[in-house]
């Protein structure tokens, strides 16, 4: 049996036990581990991990953990590491309408399962947003955050913060149904599906090319910027 001791540094250690986040892990492996797998086994999603070093060495997590190796794990830095395109699993509707709100390309659907969603990855580069941890650890995932809050404005604050997205935010440009990109419409080439009061106070209009969703500046609008006022402090 050999043995590797594990150092885990910053946000990774949300992942450990109590007992573990503040001391080093002793690692058991028989055979051929890579420090991926031995990182996964303690419940740390790679997509989630940065620098690693073995015995004060640079090293990837495709390297082979030997006996006796100590390893320092670090978390990714803050910052896109592609174009923030987002996939969001199926329990995050509310944080895809408030990154969307917001002028984020989310791609996300109540009924997208796992295997869509690899497939999705694989074919399209996005940055998988979940909170499970499993789906993480799949190896087709290479870019990916596991959302802490259960809460989704907290969560919100979590991609936005580890992604560096309030200078990027373009509120008002997206379709928060469907994702599409918003292009203004004539107030009359709509004015059958605008209700009295609309048509009386309202004259700009945008309108989704997908779903054709009617927006205006309405009393919603006013709640939404009080919401991106309170995320992009």
């Amino acid at each position: 049996m050999n043995t590797a001791n594990f150092f885990f540094f910053g946000r990774l250690r949300d992942f450990l036990r109590r007992d573990q986040r503040d001391q080093s892990i002793a690692v058991h492996f028989r055979g051929r581990q890579s420090i991926k797998h031995l990182a996964e086994s303690l419940g740390v999603p790679h997509p989630e991990i940065g620098r690693v070093q073995v015995n004060g060495q640079e090293k990837t997590l495709s390297a082979i953990t030997q006996d006796g190796d100590r390893v320092e794990i670090h978390p990714i830095p803050n910052g896109p590491p592609v174009e923030p395109r987002f996939l969001l699993d199926n329990h995050l509707g509310r944080l895809a309408a408030y990154l969307r709100l917001l002028g984020f390309d989310c791609l996300y659907q109540i009924n997208f399962d796992d295997a869509q969603m690899a497939d999705i990855l694989q074919s399209d580069e996005r940055i998988l947003l979940s909170r499970d941890r499993r789906l993480l650890m799949r190896k087709v995932v290479t870019q990916g955050y596991c959302l802490r809050s259960l809460d989704s404005r907290e969560q919100l604050t979590e991609v936005l913060q580890r992604f560096d997205l309030k200078k990027g935010i373009t509120p008002f440009h997206r379709c928060v149904r469907c994702n599409h990109l918003l292009e203004p419409v004539s107030k009359e080439a709509i004015l059958d599906r605008l209700e009295p009061l609309t048509k009386e106070y309202f004259d700009e209009f945008h309108i989704c090319p997908a779903c054709k969703q009617i927006y205006w500046k309405g009393s919603h609008y006013e709640r939404m910027l009080k919401l991106i006022e309170q995320v992009a402090k």
